[in-house]
């Protein structure tokens, strides 16, 4: 028994000593990055930008892939049914694993999620056409306020980050506008161009790639946008929004405290990267750092945020 019970203690030891090694050694293979949606949206582009630094820093591999459907929530559904070993890594987004499982059921609960940094946001951000009748902020909402329902707002999907916008903003700015949603930002962005809708609630990221063919009104930062110099935030406005799409990187439930810990310390590492910093801002985005240990603060702050929108939505609260 003795013999046993002492072979039992040296293999679980050693188990102990290989956990610990392969945390503070991490990575030591490639990782795998799981996607939630298609190809060239913003969480892709976000993802190839860190691609290169990781690589740079860590000297392993980053492989970027792709699971898409149901708006997120068929990646997230079977996180934690993968391996949690740490090179299995997944992108997340907010509000969409809020209020998502709000809304409905989606395979998964936010609780479900293990998320242990997040690295960036994508501004919220008021576009028009290059002629429209709205040459300010001031001018849209003078007209709303004249014209209940007739401003309409085309955005990225319903319950997403331009619908929790849009609703804020109608609530603060005291107006009735029309969401009006579509299957993505590229769609929703070729509505306003083609004067489908008198508005769009988009990205600073959208923006960008639309050159002079839109007019951007205000962006939901605390700082004016590098890209945007002279657009002015809601803030500056008198409106109090700051947001936009977060997005962050979790790992299956099953994924050991110290494993988690040195997956957010490699991505922090990327995140103060000045390239890197340089490439996001340029992008549009907005660099942000919220490291494994703030991660469950970060998250009740959102949750209490998104939660009172739903309300105004008209989302169950399950």
């Amino acid at each position: 028994m003795r013999i046993s019970s002492l072979f039992t203690s040296v293999v679980l030891a050693a188990g102990l000593f290989t956990a610990a090694a392969s945390a503070q050694d991490y990575p030591t293979k490639p990782v795998n990055y799981i996607i939630p949606f298609n190809a060239g949206g913003e969480s892709d582009v976000a993802a190839r930008l860190q691609q290169p630094v990781w690589e740079k820093l860590t000297g392993q591999p980053m492989v970027i892939q792709y699971v898409t459907g149901a708006g997120g929530a068929q990646a997230w559904s079977q996180l934690n049914g993968m391996e949690g070993d740490g090179y299995t890594i997944m992108g997340t987004n907010l509000p969409h694993i809020i209020l998502q499982p709000m809304a409905q059921d989606v395979g998964y609960k936010t609780d479900d999620i293990a998320n242990v940094y997040f690295f960036q946001y994508t501004p919220d951000a008021i576009i028009v056409p290059k002629d429209s009748q709205f040459k300010t902020l001031k001018d849209l909402v003078d007209y709303a306020k004249a014209n209940p329902g007739l401003v309409t707002f085309s955005g990225s999907g319903t319950n997403s980050a331009n619908d929790v916008a849009q609703t804020k903003f109608d609530k603060l700015a005291g107006v009735t506008t029309t969401y009006i949603p579509f299957s993505g930002t590229s769609p929703a962005t070729a509505a306003v161009l083609g004067s489908q809708v008198l508005a769009g609630f988009s990205y600073t990221t959208a923006a960008i790639s639309q050159g002079d063919a839109v007019r951007v009104l205000a962006v939901a930062a605390d700082e004016r946008v590098p890209s945007f110099p002279d657009v002015p935030t809601f803030k500056e406005l008198g409106y109090d929004m700051v947001g936009g799409a977060y997005r962050g990187v979790a790992v299956p439930k099953s994924t050991p405290e110290d494993v988690r810990k040195a997956v957010s310390d490699r991505l922090d590492a990327v995140n103060k990267d000045p390239d890197f910093i340089k490439k996001m801002e340029d992008g549009g985005f907005v660099v942000i750092n919220v490291p494994y240990a703030d991660v469950p603060k970060f998250m009740a702050e959102r949750e209490k945020d998104y939660q009172a929108t739903a309300k105004l939505m008209g989302i169950a609260q399950k």
